[in-house]
């Protein structure tokens, strides 16, 4: 089960990924933690990464998709993974098929939790007013400022991925304004035939 989450912030990715991973026992791979630990571990790849960021550059597709390449050859990756967060670009995904198609593997499934944003502005401007008022600190990335302006760098780079993996077949959709177990539930049902192909 290779299977990749699509969905703009506040989604609920993040909650549905942790559920399949209790489910089907396969781990959730976010980029941010490959590559630190990466850097961490001193890989060939991770040496690169490193220099590039203390030389203040933003890490090439190439170094992450080589992250990725490494991360998955783990024995807890062998029954399969979750990529949250990766590809975040049309690019990223060809490069991610061209890794995979190396190694032998394909995408089981790509599933986009679909939203209505203008909901999800107004449910992270509640979020925020409600920790406010509890004398909390909000987040930065709570208040309706930053998070419109991360919807809008999503429609830009990463909603053209929908496209790229509908027309490759891939992509199944799910509408995420439902109740959080409603998805869970919809989301189960899509994967559990890819979990009895692999074996999970």
């Amino acid at each position: 089960m290779r299977i990749i989450l699509l969905g703009p912030p506040g989604a609920g990715k993040g909650t549905q990924s942790e559920r399949i991973v209790a489910r089907f026992g396969v781990p959730q791979l976010s980029t941010g933690d490959m590559l630190r630990a990466a850097v961490a571990a001193g890989t060939p790849v991770g040496l690169e990464a490193k220099a590039v960021m203390e030389a203040g550059g933003l890490v090439s597709d190439k170094i992450v998709v080589g992250i990725v390449a490494d991360r998955i050859e783990e024995p807890d990756a062998k029954r399969g993974f979750i990529l949250d967060g990766f590809p975040r670009t049309v690019e990223q995904a060809k490069a991610l098929d061209a890794m995979l198609a190396e190694k032998g593997i394909a995408l089981s499934t790509v599933i986009e939790l679909k939203v209505d944003e203008d909901a999800l502005v107004g449910r992270i401007a509640n979020r925020a007013a409600e920790t406010a008022a509890r004398g909390l600190p909000v987040r930065k990335d709570d208040t309706p400022e930053v998070f419109k302006s991360r919807l809008e760098a999503y429609r830009a780079q990463t909603a053209p991925l929908s496209d790229y993996y509908a027309q490759a077949g891939k992509l199944e959709t799910i509408d995420g304004m439902q109740p959080i177990d409603t998805v869970t539930s919809e989301l189960m049902s899509l994967l559990e035939p890819h979990a009895e192909t692999a074996g999970a």
